[in-house]
């Protein structure tokens, strides 16, 4: 094995470290070796008699270290070095490189971890949910079973003190590194040029600039497809090579490598490239800057992906590719003086991302409260809630903890909700379908990248290629998986289904009897509130069970189905765009998802009849299937309904002024108070009822029930309806205006009275017309107004009203409203 690796340095050190305890941190900048050459160190060591697991990020790094690792030591993959990933896997005797999924998967199998001296977490900085919790479950192991166990965290830029607090105070051991001479080029942005345009031209900038081979970064595939054709009409003799996850394991090994003839290469990565793999041969990188994260939307329910802005720490990461092997130069497609704006670290996916299987491995670990283990970032509460209640739903946990059914889903290396849908597949004798259709969800681009699954299904049944081979094995694995673990259960559980061999039309029964059944129903039953039925003609909108809208490409072949079972979405809750799917139609939904149908009265208000209306709905979540009137609803959903709307138009229905004179009375008569009573009022009044059509006088009645007796009569002494005049007329007394009370009287018929009216201990305002009820003037004090301006009023009046009375003392007058001629002939 090579010794001139700068991790040699501390080697010492750190054996020493692991030696004398149980655990250390290791910092190492990239290119020091400490991926490939810690583990075949531990070797030898007097304490590590068993297997020395590594982790790694991705499956491309950990195949490509294990390589690295075989060749140093002398042998080939597979002797004593080996490496286990999802689609290829080789076994090795003594080390081990996993995918952090695995290692997952390995500590909920074998708490223990029985045979394993040393745990190595590389790349500990990226901070994957997987990396997260599977050192806190080894730190558990560590701490409860296996005191003997040695964890080791490996990374270049994380914060080593932070990592050694969680690991009790474990050493740091920091490696200086091969310090390369690295030119940062900042080329700016191009706010007018699409990313594909500007990483192709500087790519191109940097062939004619500069030596060496080319490591270009992109946030995605799609971007990575575009580079490519791009480059190979320019460059037709040079090497583009793609590197990314849905690669063929030869052609990433050709992108790691240098070429065999001697060429220059390009290489066009995903963040894959970023750490753990060295790329032989490359001293130019190209970064666009950005990078493609997963985040899960608990209002959507789905992951999605989102192109932001590359870290600080990962940019870093990228620009030492170019230096690893010799002086190199980095090209930045972003200003210098905005680099200081961007995140120092990418957000850990502790943060982001979907915690149903966090959830629900701990509790398959035992661990009722995620804050018992030891986390670098707990999980935030309200993402434990959505996951809980999403699990619940599954029928995954309970009241009591993981429920059967959970323990199941648990043992299965998937998202939950793919678990609960191959098991569905075992029930219904279609456990391959239900398998390979959770592989086609989690390997982008296997069929292609329609949007229709069993689109895709067919293109992977005849595809040859070793991808799709190895995601064939790994569907018959988990299809074998799932049918043990429910053979071995004490019930078959088909879930809520009931698949039944009578009219399923989704193809040839099977050995078995049953009925074949569809895609479609198997995605179903692990996403019953996914299920979708299209909303319009052309097949672009689709209303869920679940209640969100999701839209989809009208040129889709799936837009012409009337229902589809959604099994992916990118975006936003409101119009997450459908990206997998597969069609279904309504009997299967109903025949399969029988128990999730209920008929029920809705009692809604119909805002243009103004009134309560009844139907009565079968309805599948928010899906209405059916809907009808209901001759017989239930009686106090109308009155709640009635009650409701009648709150909101207290203003309207009560009397106008009648909350104004509760409250000069000083009674609790207010809207506040009456909302919050308005059972007591409002519903045995509105009892029977379909409308709010009543007289104001009835509401103002019922209101006043609310009132005791003694309130009653204190309402009507402090604050009297009606202000009754000299001449024997009534007039409504107004509490509301600004210049309350008040009461608007003919002055005719205030003659005789000399002392103004009081309502308790405030003048009432006379507000005072002539015959024809227009205003004449507005007094607080009638007595200075009958000696005041009465003269000039009076004046006015004869010459307007000659006919009616306007004598000079009014207060010595008899009132009447009556004419001088009908005055007289009555005896006045």
């Amino acid at each position: 094995m090579s010794a001139d690796l700068p991790i040699h340095a501390v080697l010492p050190d750190l054996l020493s470290n692991l030696r004398a305890g149980s655990s250390a941190v290791l910092v190492a900048p990239p290119g020091a070796g400490k991926t490939t050459a810690v583990a075949p160190a531990l070797l030898d060591e007097p304490w590590c008699g068993g297997e020395i697991v590594v982790t790694s990020p991705r499956r491309v790094a950990a195949r490509a270290a294990a390589e690295r690792m075989a060749h140093t030591l002398g042998e080939s993959v597979g002797e004593r070095v080996g490496y286990l990933s999802r689609l290829d896997s080789r076994r090795g005797a003594r080390i081990n490189v996993v995918t952090e999924a695995i290692l997952v998967n390995r500590l909920m199998e074998d708490q223990e971890l029985s045979g394993v001296s040393a745990l190595l977490l590389d790349e500990a900085h990226e901070r994957h949910l997987d990396s997260d919790l599977a050192l806190a479950l080894a730190l558990e192991t560590q701490g409860v079973l296996r005191p003997d166990l040695r964890v080791c965290v490996m990374s270049a830029t994380i914060d080593g003190a932070r990592f050694a607090r969680l690991m009790a105070d474990a050493p740091v051991i920091e490696s200086e590194g091969r310090a390369h001479p690295l030119r940062i080029e900042w080329l700016g942005a191009s706010p007018e040029k699409r990313i594909e345009e500007a990483m192709t031209s500087t790519v191109l900038h940097a062939c004619r600039e500069e030596e060496g081979d080319i490591l270009a970064f992109l946030p995605g595939v799609g971007e990575i497809e575009r580079v490519r054709e791009r480059l190979a009409q320019r460059l037709p003799n040079t090497p583009i090579l793609p590197l990314h996850g849905q690669v063929e394991p030869i052609a990433q090994r050709a992108a790691i490598r240098r070429d065999p003839e001697g060429r220059r290469r390009i290489v066009l990565a995903t963040s894959i490239a970023e750490t753990s793999l060295t790329l032989d041969g490359v001293s130019v990188v190209v970064d666009s800057g950005l990078a493609r994260h997963a985040e899960f939307d608990r209002a959507a329910g789905t992951t999605h992906l989102v192109t932001r802005r590359a870290s600080r720490a990962a940019a870093a990461q990228r620009a030492g590719r170019a230096a690893r092997q010799g002086p190199g130069v980095a090209y930045r497609l972003w200003e210098e003086g905005g680099h200081a704006g961007r995140p120092e670290f990418d957000t850990p996916e502790m943060l982001t991302a979907d915690l149903a299987p966090l959830v629900l491995g701990l509790a398959r670990w035992g661990v009722g409260d995620p804050a018992s283990l030891q986390w670098l970032d707990a999980p935030p509460e309200p993402s434990l809630a959505s996951a809980r209640s999403r699990l619940e739903a599954l029928g995954a946990l309970d009241a009591g903890g993981l429920t059967e059914k959970g323990a199941r889903i648990a043992a299965l290396p998937m998202e939950p909700w793919q678990a609960a849908m191959l098991l569905a597949g075992v029930g219904a004798g279609e456990a391959l379908l239900a398998a390979k259709l959770a592989v086609l969800l989690q390997e982008r681009g296997l069929g292609g990248r329609s949007e229709d699954l069993e689109a895709r299904l067919l293109r992977w049944d005849g595809d040859r290629s070793a991808r799709a081979k190895a995601a064939l094995r790994l569907a018959e694995r988990w299809a074998r998986q799932a049918t043990n673990i429910t053979a071995h259960a004490e019930l078959v559980e088909a879930s809520s289904f009931s698949f039944d061999a009578g009219d399923n039309k989704s193809g040839p029964s099977t050995s078995s009897g049953r009925a074949r059944i569809g895609a479609g129903t198997l995605i179903a039953a692990g996403r019953p509130d996914m299920l979708a039925r299209r909303r319009d003609a052309s097949g672009e909108n689709w209303a869920s069970a679940g209640g969100r809208g999701y839209v989809l490409d009208a040129a889709s072949p799936l837009a012409r189905a009337e229902w589809l079972a959604i099994g992916d979405a990118q975006g936003q809750a409101k119009g997450a765009r459908i990206t997998a799917a597969a069609a279904i139609t309504q009997a299967e939904a109903e025949r399969h998802l029988g128990h999730l149908i209920e008929t029920r009265t809705v009692a809604r208000w119909n805002e243009g009849e103004g009134r309560v209306e009844a139907r009565r709905e079968r309805r599948l979540g928010a899906i209405t299937l059916a809907s009808g009137p209901d001759p017989d609803p239930d009686p106090q959903a109308l009155v709640d309904i009635l009650v409701q709307k009648a709150v909101e138009r207290l203003g309207t229905i009560l009397p106008g002024g009648f909350l104004a004179r509760a409250r000069f009375a000083g009674l609790p008569l207010d809207e506040g108070t009456l909302a919050q009573r308005a059972d007591e009022w409002l519903s045995p009044l509105l009892a029977g009822r379909r409308d709010l059509d009543l007289p104001p006088a009835r509401y103002a009645e019922a209101a006043l029930n609310l009132l005791s007796w003694e309130e009653r009569q204190r309402l009507d002494a402090a604050a009297p309806r009606q202000f009754a005049s000299p001449a024997g007329t009534s007039h409504a007394i107004d509490y509301a205006a600004d210049d309350a009370p008040s009461v608007e009287v003919r002055v005719q018929a205030l003659f005789g009275l000399d002392r103004h009216p009081m309502i308790g201990s405030t003048p009432l305002l006379l507000k005072l017309t002539d015959p024809g009820g227009k205003p004449m003037q507005a007094t607080r004090d009638l007595s200075g107004f009958w000696r005041g301006s009465w003269d000039d009023v009076k004046k006015a009046g004869k010459g307007r009203y000659p006919k009616h009375r306007w004598p000079d003392e009014p207060w010595d007058e008899a009132p009447s409203l009556k004419t001088k001629n009908a005055f007289k002939k009555a005896g006045g």
